[in-house]
């Protein structure tokens, strides 16, 4: 069987040599982001790679690089990094890879991961990294994918050495990097779920009487997540402690190191006081570090990454977003059943059109797209016409979701979504649907209660009429 790196290499040579298709912006949206997939090979014990010196030449390309003893036996790493609280940022203390917004004077999209690698944990790409294409643009949309937000260009990079500057991390924007393995990414083990509030983004509002309402209705939302395991961190010593409104909760679901102690904390804290005669608190208990989840919007990045890695089973690691309340999470189990079938039929099955490069499950993804495209080929040697209809993809609530694909109709490597993205491709429709017959329930159940309570009550008062 290949090793992760030689099959890390062919992967990257092949995004090298064809790259996505670029997604245009939104006559009413021209806003534009870029992120950097970062990968390094972490060498191994008994081969360890070489001290560069000034007089031996970095690699230019991917054979030159991999052709390298170390790398061959090394074990890919990817760079993540933990957004610093900020309030009002939609992301704020998330898992996330590098990067940010384009600006007027960036000449590309490209330009823009690496800008904004630099600023950011001051890692040079252009003299470290060997670029290697680029993974689907998307779409991130808000209001369950009615509004759209910007186009998300996400871009993948390979660290041609081990030896690189310390990283520099920019205190206001992040606060800490993790290198993470890709096979943890891959592990089975790992996958999880996370909590969400989307209360103040289904309300459209941060506080008031809508978003208390919907919080009561619809309780939190869960999406899926994976439990990341660095290998090696970097905290940045000069990054404000998080916020401790609306986003605390979320702060203390990735790292609680600044997290002011709850009601629940205080008291384990003292009661662990008790236990161990400590009653003067002279030996504090120190607090639990929370775990790194990475989910959301880079989840979908990385999603697209691991589905071209063998042995391409993440799509049945997947979990569809639901929300906690035990009525809509079983009306949404209920109404989605069949369309999860017929997703999870598309992307194992296969298609008549085969698309190149494997997804989850080794299957084509090419059915997923039948609704909103009409595809005709022809005879071998012939030439492909094809008749679109085109659809504003959804991401879910404000980016939350793992992002729509895009890559034009192409039938081509490049013409094919990805695989997260055909999962959720008209979900959050009919999710919107069992919202509603689980609010409707809820209403009706509650009208029947009432009205079995006032005939209850008519029922003893004219009991008592007739007694008198």
């Amino acid at each position: 069987m290949a090793s992760l790196s030689s099959q890390t290499h062919s992967i990257l040579s092949s995004l090298t040599s064809s790259p996505y298709s670029p997604l245009a912006s939104p006559s009413t949206v021209p806003r534009r982001a870029s992120v950097a997939l970062v990968i390094r090979l972490q060498p191994s014990y008994s081969h360890w790679a070489p001290t560069t010196t000034t007089t031996t030449p970095a690699p230019s390309d991917l054979d030159t690089f991999f052709a390298q003893d170390w790398a061959q036996h090394g074990e890919p790493e990817v760079l993540f990094i933990k957004r610093a609280s900020r309030k009002g940022d939609r992301w704020t203390s998330h898992i996330a890879l590098p990067g940010g917004k384009r600006d007027p004077s960036d000449p590309d999209d490209g330009a823009v991961a690496i800008r904004e690698t630099w600023e950011e944990v001051g890692l040079d790409l252009k003299e470290y990294a060997i670029p290697c294409g680029n993974l689907p643009q998307r779409l991130v949309t808000t209001h369950w994918g009615k509004k759209p937000l910007m186009v998300l260009c996400p871009y993948v990079y390979i660290l041609h050495t081990h030896a690189i500057p310390p990283l520099k991390l920019q205190p206001t924007e992040v606060a800490a990097t993790h290198w993470v393995p890709l096979r943890s990414l891959l592990a089975e083990g790992q996958r999880t779920v996370v909590g969400e509030d989307v209360s103040s983004r289904l309300a459209n509002q941060e506080t008031g009487v809508r978003r208390w309402i919907c919080r009561l209705m619809l309780g939190r939302m869960m999406f899926a997540a994976i439990n990341l395991l660095p290998t090696e961190s970097l905290h940045s010593a000069e990054t404000p402690a998080p916020d401790t409104g609306a986003n605390a909760g979320a702060v203390r679901v990735e790292d609680n190191r600044h997290t002011p102690p709850t009601y629940t904390s205080r008291a384990k804290a003292l009661a662990s006081r008790v236990y161990r005669s400590d009653i003067f608190n002279q030996y504090p208990v120190q607090p639990t570090e929370g775990p790194l989840l990475l989910w959301g919007l880079t989840l979908g990045v990385i999603a697209d990454f691991l589905d071209l890695l063998p042995p391409h089973n993440a799509l049945t690691l997947w979990t569809y977003p639901t929300f906690t309340p035990l009525d809509v999470r079983f009306w949404v189990w209920l109404l989605t059943y069949r369309f999860k079938e017929r997703k999870r039929v598309e992307l194992q099955a296969g298609s008549s059109v085969m698309m190149s490069r494997p997804s989850f499950g080794g299957a084509s993804e090419s059915l997923a797209s039948s609704e909103s495209a009409k595809v005709g080929v022809a005879g071998k040697g012939g030439v492909a016409g094809k008749e679109v209809e085109e659809r504003v993809d959804e991401t879910g609530l404000h980016g939350l979701g793992t992002g729509s694909g895009v890559g034009g109709v192409d039938l081509g490597v490049r013409g094919r979504k990805a695989a997260v993205a055909t999962m959720l491709e008209g979900y959050y429709d009919i999710v919107r649907r069992a919202v509603g017959v689980a609010l409707v329930g809820r209403a009706s159940v509650l009208v029947l209660v009432m009205w079995m309570a006032l005939r209850r009550w008519r029922a003893r008062r004219g009991g008592g009429r007739f007694v008198r």
